[in-house]
């Protein structure tokens, strides 16, 4: 199914829910539910606000809370768990894996949280220790536990011997994982190899070893770089001294890739993408507020460049219909070249090493860019307001603007990134300054210089 079809399947979900609510047909809406995914329904309660969230929430099978509450988003999660009665919540829990229940079993309620771990085994209690020792946003916070591991000393026969007494594997299991009798990492067997090999072979001869496992400390956004480069299904984690401890699988890796882009696009507006969309209005406003606020510091600071030329523009009024032209060319051409090295960054393609030939390369483009739009605007201002001066003007401001802009766009992700600041998150703010303030001045002031 196309991304379309999920998309218009869920706003017909979302159709029948409301009108079924309208009517206050709450069996319906608990006879649709049972034929919904549990991630589907996590979506479907994203798209309604507090109060009928509550009302749908009540409707769920109680066997579906667990995996529902995983694929919601953080802080719609936080909102329904506070709201479940502690021994709900901890029945919803219990059964979820160690990689689900490490996201969770910090937002719950100190109470439950205790209750839940309670119930588990000391081997349980363990795994999910290990787990919550590593931030959520690196390898070890990803990785999932429940892994196959083998001997490379058997023959394949005793493997298929050992698979065989399992009750199910674990998905997306594509190879076993070799390791030694000090749980050191040394390889992986691909099931295909195992099922196609003579059964008196030993592992050691056929496993591979050129995959390098993945250190639990790297960052989930490397960890995705290297499943899109290897084009991986699943890969083995290893702590600081080469043991095995889970592995990650391409589930996550989606999910991974997923949160980003949303973080990305939800970054550049200023906004969270774990936020409810349905948040308190005062919640929203005030977190909304912080980044207009921002942006009227940087309106000020154009609006006080023109204020300097004020007498210039009152002697020559067409400056005032012009100059939006020059800003606005700047903060296009800075966005390209934003965008461009924003992505560089985030692949891994754009460093320290390399800023220079990209920082010039930019330059290049938009100065060429520059000249080639100076002469048509150049012409166009000279047309339109019989004057040759005026159009010199502009089309010098145009390239001064996009060369500055490209400057700009390819420096301040770089910059932002070596403060530890995310350059999605402030990119753009601080790109359009820049080019609105230097539009202005360039133009204002060769009009001040060469018209007055």
């Amino acid at each position: 199914m196309t991304t379309t079809q999920h998309t218009e399947e869920h706003t017909d979900n979302l159709q029948q829910v409301i009108e079924m609510l309208r009517n206050n047909d709450v069996e319906a809406v608990k006879s649709l539910l049972a034929d919904l995914h549990p991630a589907e329904i996590a979506h479907l309660l994203e798209s309604f606000p507090s109060d009928q969230r509550t009302l749908i929430w009540a409707r769920i099978p109680r066997e579906l809370d667990g995996e529902i509450l995983t694929n919601l988003n953080e802080e719609v999660r936080t909102a329904l768990i506070h709201k479940m009665p502690p021994e709900e919540l901890v029945a919803a829990t219990e059964s979820l894996d160690t990689d689900d229940l490490a996201d969770i079993l910090p937002e719950m309620p100190a109470d439950a949280a205790q209750e839940l771990l309670l119930t588990m085994e000391q081997t349980d209690r363990d795994r999910l220790r290990s787990v919550l020792s590593y931030d959520e946003d690196t390898a070890g916070g990803l990785m999932d536990l429940d892994i196959i591991t083998i001997r490379a000393d058997i023959q394949l026969d005793v493997v298929l011997r050992y698979l065989r007494r399992l009750e199910e594997m674990p998905p997306s299991t594509d190879k076993l994982f070799v390791i030694d009798r000090e749980d050191h990492y040394l390889g992986h067997l691909p099931l295909t190899t195992l099922l196609v090999s003579n059964p008196q072979v030993l592992v050691k001869d056929l496993m591979l070893t050129r995959e390098e496992a993945i250190p639990a400390e790297i960052s989930e956004r490397e960890v995705a770089s290297r499943f899109e480069k290897r084009d991986l299904i699943s890969a083995p984690v290893v702590d600081v001294n080469g043991k095995l401890i889970g592995r990650i699988t391409i589930d996550d890796v989606v999910d991974v890739i997923r949160d980003d882009a949303e973080h990305s696009m939800m970054s550049m507006a200023g906004l969270n993408e774990e936020a409810d969309m349905f948040a308190p209005i005062i919640l929203s406003t005030r977190r909304r507020a912080v980044w207009l606020g921002i942006s009227m510091v940087s309106a000020l600071m154009a609006a006080f460049v023109i204020h300097l030329f004020e007498g210039t523009i009152e002697k020559f009024v067409a400056l005032a219909v012009l100059m939006p032209i020059v800003a606005s060319m700047g903060g296009i051409a800075g966005s390209q070249t934003l965008t461009l090295v924003i992505r560089g960054v985030a692949l891994g393609q754009v460093s320290g090493s390399n800023a220079r030939q990209l920082i010039v390369k930019e330059l290049w483009v938009s100065g060429l860019n520059g000249i080639l739009w100076a002469i048509v605007l150049g012409l166009i201002a000279w047309s339109w307001f019989d004057d040759m001066n005026l159009g010199m003007v502009i089309g010098a401001a145009i390239i001064i603007n996009l060369i500055v802009s490209a400057i700009a766009g390819a420096t301040i992700p770089l910059i932002l990134r070596r403060i530890g600041a995310d350059p999605a998150l402030g990119g753009s703010v601080v790109l359009i300054t820049i080019t609105d303030v230097m539009g202005f001045f360039a133009f204002l002031g060769l009009a001040t210089i060469f018209l007055l």
